[in-house]
């Protein structure tokens, strides 16, 4: 049966909604924001299609059309349009009273419409552009939307016809034609779809985006907006997009040369403020080439009057700095102004009490590169042919990281760091000893009785089993990894302490720790000896054979106790981080996209990695991760030499243990 609807004029003032519109359940479709566009086109166009009204109660109840209802009143409300009051009829179609299938009126208008196709979208707002004369300023006016979502649509509607045509017939996909909106020449649009589509291929957003950066350069590129100014002053030919920030610069050899020149400028500017002999420039890092070089490190200096008297500066501003950081009240952004102001002084510091020698500076260079959107110097490099060969001469290393470590070999340990280092793995040892108490309480029993019948010779310096716990003193204490203060904490919760009753004389107390079961007094006995462990590196089997053998018995991999943390990775300087990534962790890709970043994003780059080791490692980068510790800090297959730090080590005296 088909119904026949009288048109007719409303105001606006006597409308309301229908009891039986399918909308009438959903307010959130009236708010505001989503008729905004709605509203916008009204404003402009005017009302395109009537509202389909009913007669109840003397008012013109909308059954189909309540958006449009709801962008009406919004319209009158609006004091800045012109054109709207309550007054201002609307155009309607009314349906009869005795109509029976009005929630299915409703229903058919909302449901039957098929949606707009998004390739007519763009092309249509193309239209209105190139055939109307509009522009995106218009047309975002008429639909209530931002100028540059109308150009980022224009865009897609302004892509090489025969791309369009490609996408309507589903050959490729809308993605895929939308990255061809990349370049905003429909020339090189048409040239790179028929060399990519040649071979009857699958064609991807991705390979389209590829081939299109060969035809030049975005002004909003990082390289694009460093060299555009010079770009245009040399006559630069530059494609306008609609939007500013997708033009490209298409002569992508003269970018090139514009950005080597400037690179080489970066370098030589270096090479004569540090005094090294050569400068060079590539455009983006390769790793390969650069591990043909070798390296040059600055060596240690006696700064002069001048100079020693600002390391004094840095020193107690360096202090005070310290301090205020270990407020718990300060915020994310204020200590991290007091991270980077610490790190800009000891950068500072190192450089006054550092110097190249005269034979270095005169092999040396420097080379600059483009990384990450900045011109980065990677300085004391020595070419194949100028590296000395002979051991131990400086100059040998291949370090391909760019940064300044104080030798061209292993990572050295400031000593401040080495003693913390120790505290740490005393740390690991204990809770690696609370864990295995049968054989602990063997040592202790042991250790006892063999000092006292051994003629007084302490078999072993490594524990202190006196009647008080070692005091560990650390610089971060309250920073450290506390894997193994949780594992002696968890091990001291599952003591019998039922003994230990300050109510009970010491003889009733004795009493009941005698009475305890074997296992449980052997907890005891080792959760007690686990605190007294001394603060040490890897043992001397020489020196002390017996702690040696114990500790790879309880303590194989130090890991279990203890991972390194942003704590530790903050007193490392940047290039050892890059050296342990792209070396230790076979992480050299990772290594050289980091080299030009602060040392603040290494760091947490390296705390979260061995947090949770990232689920794209390959199981050998998995191992080592797994693995990695500082080298001394490791029980199990180190020898003595390759494990002891440099500082010499003092003979034990018999009061206080020293590590072997």
């Amino acid at each position: 049966m088909t119904t026949s609807f009288a048109p007719l004029t409303v105001a606006i003032s006597d409308l309301v909604p229908h009891p039986a519109n399918v909308r009438s359940n959903s307010p959130e479709t009236y708010d505001a924001e989503n008729i905004a566009n709605l509203k916008a086109s009204i404003s402009v166009l005017g009302l395109l299609q009537p509202l389909l009204v009913q007669k109840l109660e003397g008012k013109y109840a909308v059954l189909a059309g309540g958006r449009r209802h709801a962008a009406l009143k919004e319209l009158i409300a609006d004091k800045s349009t012109k054109g709207f009051t309550a007054k201002t009829k609307a155009d309607c179609r009314l349906v009869p009273d005795d109509c029976d299938v009005t929630t299915a009126l409703s229903l058919a208008e909302n449901i039957t419409q098929a949606p707009m196709n998004a390739l007519d979208e763009f092309e249509a707002f193309a239209q209105m552009m190139e055939v109307d004369g509009q522009t995106p300023e218009t047309i975002a006016k008429t639909f209530g939307t931002t100028v540059a979502a109308v150009k980022g649509r224009l865009r897609y509607g302004l892509i090489h016809p025969d791309i369009r045509a490609a996408a309507r017939a589903k050959s490729i996909t809308l993605d895929t034609m939308k990255a061809f909106a990349e370049h905003p020449s429909q020339g090189v649009q048409r040239e790179v779809f028929e060399a990519l589509t040649k071979d009857d291929g699958y064609l991807q957003a991705y390979t389209v985006r590829q081939a299109l950066k060969s035809r030049g350069v975005q002004v909003s590129d990082d390289i694009g907006a460093f060299v555009r100014a010079d770009y245009e002053a040399r006559g630069g030919a530059i494609a306008a997009d609609l939007l500013e920030e997708h033009s490209v610069l298409e002569d992508a050899a003269l970018v090139e040369t514009i950005l080597l020149e400037k690179l080489r400028a970066a370098a030589e500017e270096a090479r004569v403020r540090l005094g090294f002999a050569w400068a060079d420039a590539m455009v983006r890092y390769d790793y390969a080439t650069m591990a043909d070089y070798g390296r040059v490190y600055p060596g240690p200096i006696d700064p002069d009057e001048a100079a020693q008297k600002r390391v004094d500066e840095i020193t107690a501003e360096l202090e005070k700095l310290q301090l205020e950081m270990e407020d718990e009240g300060l915020e994310d952004s204020a200590y991290n102004a007091l991270y980077e102001r610490v790190d800009a002084l000891e950068e500072e510091a190192r450089d006054l009490q550092e110097a190249y020698s005269a034979e270095d500076l005169a092999r040396a260079g420097v080379i600059a590169s483009w990384s990450s959107g900045k011109i980065t110097l990677h300085v004391g490099l020595v070419r194949s042919e100028d590296v000395v060969k002979e051991e131990g001469a400086r100059g040998s290393s291949s370090n391909p990281t760019g940064e300044e470590t104080s030798d061209a070999g292993e990572i050295s340990y400031p000593a401040s760091l080495a003693e913390d280092l120790k505290t740490e793995r005393a740390m690991a040892l204990g809770a690696a000893m609370a864990l295995h108490p049968e054989a602990t309480l063997d040592l202790t029993l042991f250790k006892l009785v063999s000092d006292v019948l051994a003629n007084g010779m302490s078999v072993t310096q490594a524990i202190k089993v006196e009647a008080r716990m070692e005091y560990r003193t650390h610089a971060k204490m309250d920073e450290i990894d506390e894997t193994s203060l949780e594992q002696v904490a968890a091990a001291h919760d599952l003591l019998d302490l039922s003994w230990l009753d300050d109510s009970r004389s010491p003889a009733d107390q004795f009493a009941a720790f005698r009475a305890l079961e074997a296992g449980e007094k052997a907890k005891v006995v080792a959760y007690a000896t686990a605190s007294t462990t001394q603060s040490c590196f890897a043992r001397d089997q020489l020196r002390d054979s017996l702690m040696h053998d114990f500790e790879i018995e309880v303590m194989p991999d130090i890991r279990a106790h203890w991972t390194p943390n942003a704590a530790l990775f903050n007193r490392f300087k940047k290039a050892w981080l890059l050296k342990i990534l792209g070396e230790d962790l076979g992480l050299a890709q990772e290594a050289v996209t980091l080299a030009s970043s602060s040392k603040k994003e290494i760091v947490a780059f390296c705390d979260k990695l061995f947090a949770e080791p990232f689920a794209t490692l390959t199981d050998a980068q998995r191992a080592a991760v797994a693995a990695w510790c500082p080298p001394m800090m490791q029980t199990a297959g180190l020898a003595f030499d390759e494990a002891e730090p440099a500082a010499e080590t003092p003979e034990p005296d018999g009061e206080v243990a020293q590590a072997a």
